[in-house]
């Protein structure tokens, strides 16, 4: 069922067992999970089925800090989500991802790699993904031109990604939500406002409005908020008339730990015979799993390094275009169309016998960071609603350990004979912990609502409940506690539906 909250008579109140905020990957997982049940489903989402410039200027913001893409334009506010022009990568965390690493401060999940092991597999169909599996060995039976540049070793391994079409859940699942007989979707239906009991340990209900000026509540037995990073923070922060902090902040903690990808292009691969390493190449015309190389977790924790993955792309090609930080812009439609064009020109047509050089590109997690957060601006949207302001604050650990990689990945490469590795020149002083000006990330927002079994350092528990606050959960990459290497979506739906079981178990008792 969808109803236009636009045309819905004023102050109406809408009633539900289950109250789902965000209509993304995450909301939209979610929703699914739920359909053909006995229980009421209550799908929120701000925006319609289509971009609306008016909706998308409610995701307006400031940035300080790090050089940042503007925020308006880093995530789509309509039906679907950033899946509108999420590119589909996808790969798993790695065990090490979760642990307590005594070499990154606050680090350490309250969940195991394991733990996710069987939400990853039914992740792999709502992405329309192959088969679970993420073994190079696998693969390269599927695809015998696939050669590693080298092999996994105690020092690099080969780490899979697979490639999602990439599934617009916008148009993939909008006529299953919409013909589900207990899924109630709105649209145009931005939460403004969460409101809790008398001393705020449960959640009664929550305000949406639009640009109409319409208002209604929404109320539920179970509430749970699948924004995005920024917003889950924003929205809690905001909800502040009867916690003058925001809700689930009493030990300041919402917002605070925004994680980011740097991607970077970081070294050169000079090969002393051509060779078409197909097995790295990633063809956007027909997508098949390809590799990146990574340093093992055993290296990283000699080295005392962060997680990360290198990719290559034919030098010739990669020296053609410009930083995505040079060229995203405050326009998100046309950002979307130049997207098409990248992906079109991006695909390296490999000549049978390869190339002999390559550029290195790192996507690398970010450290956990309290200074890098999510606050509110003085300044306020159309709907009253203070804006969310982004202070993206990096450590030095970040570049000395891409620096540690390129140098660990060259003395493999030179130990085989297959070429000399070199490093960018932003890399070469060890004591310089400055950031070129093409740093950028892969709009990949982690963070802000953590996990931790302790509400002094998280503002989630391990089911994602928000601490203190009987009835209100988030969902999403917000409650990362690491980045990992691997970009966040397939981990969030994951994530999101160990969530979904967790409810059912509860809404059933």
């Amino acid at each position: 069922m969808h109803v236009d909250a636009r045309y819905m008579e004023n102050n109406s109140v809408i009633e539900g067992d289950i109250c789902i905020i965000g209509a993304g990957a995450a909301g939209i997982s979610m929703a699914l999970e739920w359909m053909n049940t006995k229980y009421k489903v209550i799908l929120l989402e701000g925006g319609g089925f289509e971009y609306n410039e008016q909706v998308q200027q409610l995701y307006d913001g400031k940035t300080t800090g790090q050089r940042y893409y503007p925020l308006k334009s880093s995530r789509l506010h309509y039906f679907g989500g950033t899946t509108g022009h999420w590119a589909g990568y996808c790969s798993t965390f790695d065990e090490i991802d979760f642990k307590k690493r005594d070499w990154v401060p606050h680090s350490g999940w309250p969940i195991k790699r394991a733990d996710l092991d069987p939400f990853y597999a039914r992740a792999q169909k709502n992405v329309d993904l192959g088969p679970y599996n993420y073994s190079v060995d696998y693969w390269q039976k599927q695809f015998p031109s696939y050669k590693p540049l080298l092999p996994n070793n105690d020092v690099v391994w080969n780490k899979m990604w697979q490639f999602s079409p990439p599934t617009r859940f916008g148009k993939k699942y909008k006529d299953t939500i919409v013909n589900a007989g207990n899924i109630h979707l709105y649209t145009y239906a931005n939460v403004i406002d969460i409101k809790a009991n008398e001393n705020v340990s449960a959640i009664e209900g929550v305000t949406v409005k639009n640009y109409t000026g319409k208002q209604h509540t929404v109320k539920a037995k179970l509430f749970v908020s699948a924004c995005c990073s920024i917003q889950n923070a924003r929205l809690l922060l905001a909800s502040n008339k009867q916690a003058p902090k925001g809700l689930g902040n009493d030990n300041d903690n919402v917002g605070r730990y925004f994680m980011e990808h740097l991607e970077i292009k970081s070294a050169e691969l000079w090969l002393t015979k051509p060779d078409p390493l197909l097995l790295y190449m990633l063809d956007f015309t027909n997508p098949k799993p390809r590799a990146e190389m990574a340093i093992t977790a055993a290296k990283q924790e000699e080295f005392r390094i962060l997680n990360g993955t290198t990719s290559l792309t034919p030098l010739s090609l990669a020296r053609k275009f410009k930083p995505m930080i040079d060229l995203w812009t405050n326009d998100t439609k046309k950002n979307q169309d130049m997207f098409k064009t990248l992906e079109a020109d991006d695909s390296p047509k490999v000549p049978q016998n390869g190339y002999t050089s390559y550029e290195l590109f790192t996507r690398i997690e970010q450290a956990p960071n309290p200074e890098s957060r999510v606050t509110l601006d003085t300044e306020k949207d159309s709907l009253g609603m203070p804006r969310a302001a982004l202070h993206w604050v990096l450590t030095p650990l970040e570049k000395r350990s891409i620096r540690k990689i390129y140098e660990l990945l060259g003395q493999e490469v030179g130990k085989t004979g297959v070429g000399r590795v070199r490093l960018m020149e932003y890399l070469w002083d060890e004591k310089d912990e400055s950031w070129p000006e093409f740093t950028g990330g892969g709009w990949h927002h982690m963070g802000t609502t953590r996990m931790s079994d302790d509400p002094k350092t998280g503002v989630v528990d391990a089911n994602c409940k928000v601490h203190g606050i009987d009835n209100l959960y988030m969902a999403g990459a917000s409650c990362y506690v690491t980045a990992a290497a691997p970009n966040p979506t397939l981990t969030l739906i994951a994530l999101t539906l160990r969530l979904s079981d967790h409810l059912k178990e509860r809404i059933k008792r």
